[in-house]
């Protein structure tokens, strides 16, 4: 995959190069191996392209795990609960909070799939997983809409998700984020 485009999100670009460097080059690295080419294999059941030959979000996520993988970085998984003063109970929820890899505190999410997630990782989870010491800064790839507009409907991507981040406004519970918009090498 190529890198086309950066958003610096709370100083994000800068902070990651000057306190995560090598970390930095090595998801640099990944995304420049990735051969998203190979994960053009999804046969379309949508009714606006039935039987086109899309990119598949599963694919590529599982490349870019292998990827990771190899370099040492590992997905990181926090327990949730909750108290309820109103039930008079805490409730342990079965679920989780999962960050994809998580490397020296820098924590990377790879999202292909739908619209919310994408803002959700740095407006929440990220800070979630910051306020418990598990990382100091993120970076999330994300597709730019010429990869997008070879996905299912309802993937979103970089220049949508900056948009957001632009009108949002920076929070004092943000943590510095990279978003980087990738597309396939070709």
């Amino acid at each position: 995959m190529k890198i086309i485009a950066k958003y610096s999100f709370k100083d994000g670009g800068r902070f990651i190069s000057t306190n995560f460097g090598s970390e930095y080059k090595e998801i640099l690295d990944v995304i420049r191996t990735l051969d998203a080419s190979k994960c053009k294999k999804k046969v379309s059941k949508e009714k606006t392209m039935p039987g086109r030959i899309l990119y598949s979000p599963k694919q590529i996520n599982k490349k870019f795990k292998k990827l990771f993988a190899a370099k040492g970085w590992e997905k990181a998984r926090i327990k949730v609960s909750t108290n309820v003063p109103e039930l008079g109970k805490t409730h342990k929820l079965k679920g989780f909070r999962e960050m994809d890899f998580i490397k020296n505190k820098l924590g990377v999410e790879v999202q292909f799939g739908k619209y919310a997630f994408m803002v959700y990782n740095v407006a929440a989870k990220m800070t979630i997983f910051a306020k418990q010491d598990k990382i100091q800064a993120g970076i999330e790839i994300v597709p730019m809409l010429s990869l997008q507009r070879h996905m299912s409907t309802g993937v979103s991507y970089f220049e949508q998700m900056k948009t957001d981040l632009e009108m949002r406004g920076v929070s004092n519970i943000d943590i510095p984020v990279l978003i980087v918009g990738v597309d396939d090498k070709k």
